[in-house]
């Protein structure tokens, strides 16, 4: 195992004695967690990412599953999903899956090809993506979704639109296509990071698409996608219908989600969470557990942050992560969450964005054009307070 060129994901190689003291703790925090509000939600989504899940050992995946569902009251109908990476699954371990109440797989292909999964510093091929692919199909799992990154070094329109059509074939019911973001202390950083700049800028890069490029390759993708029966239901998302991810909508609708695990972030009643990031130091803090009672869990020994937002920081959210979405944010969910319309707030941002045909106002609804999905950073821009 070793850490993609790109990523900068909390993620690191584990032996199995890791493995399993880790497991061991993280059970003792969903333990703990259902104790202080297990009995306060309905969990409607379930999803096992962050790194690669699908390294350990199937009994360890299953341990999990069954510590959820005894310490919380999970919905039956609950979209419950994993991350897994090709050459790290079996038949077995995905009908170990199945059978703890995983229904949904969410395979991390990126290219169909194999010299840009060696440039991204890939440990699989191609070839060994669509066997596990098959090896899901085979076990019985109806919703899959592929991952893809474009935009990568040296990748033109063209070699973008084969690798699409070339995973399209598959008729996964779920793909998300993710634009190459250069990130800060990973390798690709140090390699392309005065690309990115002119990227950027609108100048005339060496290894990197152009900004017209990317903008090509971004515009052909919504478009390929939709003549073939895939709906675009957030920037980077597309899914056949009925099966856009239940749980990642619920982030941009900011629902209340629990995160557990080291470096997990979590948003619970407009306080956002985010774990300590220690490996020794969160297994040990696991088996002694300390909240402010004061507080109702928030700070407890577990955090490395916690953050009340404040009510503009919450109407802030509210709209930028809601215009992520073609279908935009609904008028009576921001009057249910914040007890008045959303014009008492926004109606000169929303005049002036329609004025220049970024937004539109309709079936009780605000959201963004095609126009203004374009120039979302602008528009989502206008919305903070």
């Amino acid at each position: 195992m070793r850490k993609c060129e790109y990523c900068d994901f909390l993620s690191f190689k584990a032996d199995d004695r890791t493995q399993r003291e880790y497991v061991g703790a993280l059970i003792k925090e969903i333990e703990y967690y259902g104790k202080l509000i297990g009995y306060q939600y309905e969990v409607t989504t379930v999803f096992l990412g962050g790194g690669t899940p699908s390294w350990l050992d199937t009994d360890l995946v299953v341990s999990i599953m069954n510590a959820i569902r005894q310490n919380f009251r999970v919905r039956e109908d609950a979209e419950i999903s994993i991350e897994c990476n090709p050459g790290t699954v079996t038949l077995q371990k995905f009908a170990a899956y199945r059978n703890s109440g995983i229904n949904r797989i969410s395979i991390g292909c990126q290219s169909a090809d194999n010299d840009e999964l060696k440039l991204l510093g890939r440990v699989h091929t191609f070839e060994q993506f669509v066997k596990t692919f098959e090896l899901a199909r085979n076990v019985g799992f109806q919703n899959i979704n592929v991952d893809l990154i474009s935009c990568l070094p040296h990748q033109t329109v063209e070699k973008f639109m084969k690798t699409l059509q070339t995973v399209m074939r598959l008729k996964p019911e779920h793909i998300s296509v993710y634009t190459l973001i250069i990130e800060e202390g990973t390798p690709f950083y140090e390699k392309y990071k005065f690309d990115d700049v002119k990227q950027q800028a609108g100048m005339q890069t060496e290894e990197l698409p152009t900004e017209d490029e990317a903008y090509r390759i971004y515009k052909m993708t919504q478009s390929l996608l939709k003549e073939n029966g895939w709906m675009q239901y957030e920037t980077s998302n597309y899914a056949k219908p009925g099966f856009a991810c239940r749980h990642n909508i619920g982030y941009w609708r900011r629902a209340n989600y629990l995160g557990m695990g080291l470096g997990a972030a979590s948003l619970l009643e407009n306080v956002r969470y985010s774990n300590q990031t220690d490996l020794y130091e969160y297994m040990k803090d696991c088996y002694q557990i300390k909240d402010d009672p004061k507080k109702a869990g928030v700070g407890n020994n577990l955090h490395l942050s916690a953050q009340e937002l404040s009510r503009k920081e919450q109407m802030e959210e509210f709209m930028f992560l809601g215009l992520r979405m073609p279908e935009g944010v609904y008028r009576s969910d921001f009057e249910a969450a914040f007890s008045m319309p959303v014009d008492a707030i926004y109606k000169d941002v929303i005049e002036e964005l329609k004025k220049q045909k970024l937004l539109l106002s309709k079936e009780g609804r605000i959201a963004l054009t095609d126009k203004g999905m374009d120039l979302s950073n602008y528009c989502m821009a206008k919305f903070l307070l």
